[in-house]
């Protein structure tokens, strides 16, 4: 039967706690049971808290930052240059002028002797087919467009002389009486010697 009056409820309570103080083996279960009901309860607790977060670790250097990996390795950069590598030069190592080839000579001065002016009333075309077989095709165009009439020299009056040589090419001076021509000769192909170009000698 239940207890319903406050004074029967303090009777009751004060009868509980006071049984485990009426006898030392009544105090020491009673110790145990507590020391027990505690011990259950951390054991609990601690399986339902949360782990603290690692705390990450104090880094040993200041103001630098380990490189961070990303499970491959980066593949390797090229350097990019900084400069051009140098252009090797394309002009023909020069030779001694004595080496120049005879027939070299002998053409640069046949040209000359047909690129002076013609006597009045030559046609272009034939004073144009006298330079063909001493002139490359390319420079033949070239030749074309010139107005025979206009070229100042009548006639040659000096000696062909090598001023450069180079491995398939000669620079030959022949003195005019108008002008010195500086005459291109190159050895085509075919090896035959033919003239390339020519201009005013300085």
């Amino acid at each position: 039967m239940p207890i319903r009056s406050p004074r029967g409820r303090a009777a009751a309570y004060r009868a509980i706690w006071q049984w485990p103080l009426r006898s030392p083996a009544r105090l020491a279960l009673s110790a145990a049971v507590l020391l027990a009901v505690v011990l259950a309860v951390s054991t609990v607790l601690g399986r339902v808290a949360p782990e603290p977060a690692p705390t990450a670790a104090p880094s040993t250097t200041s103001g630098t930052r380990a490189p961070q990996t990303t499970g491959q390795a980066s593949a390797p950069r090229t350097p990019t240059p900084t400069a051009l590598p140098p252009v090797p030069d394309l002009t023909p190592s020069p030779l001694p002028v004595s080496s120049a080839p005879a027939a070299a000579l002998d053409v640069a001065a046949q040209w000359a002797a047909a690129w002076v002016r013609p006597p009045d009333g030559t046609p272009p075309a034939q004073w144009l087919e006298g330079l063909r077989p001493l002139t490359t095709d390319e420079y033949l165009g070239v030749l074309a467009t010139v107005d025979p009439s206009a070229v100042p020299a009548t006639r040659v009056t000096g000696a062909p002389s090598a001023q450069r040589v180079a491995a398939g090419s000669v620079d030959v001076a022949v003195q005019t009486d108008a002008l010195t021509l500086l005459v291109l000769v190159v050895l085509t192909e075919d090896g035959v010697w033919r003239v390339a170009d020519y201009d005013r000698a300085a």
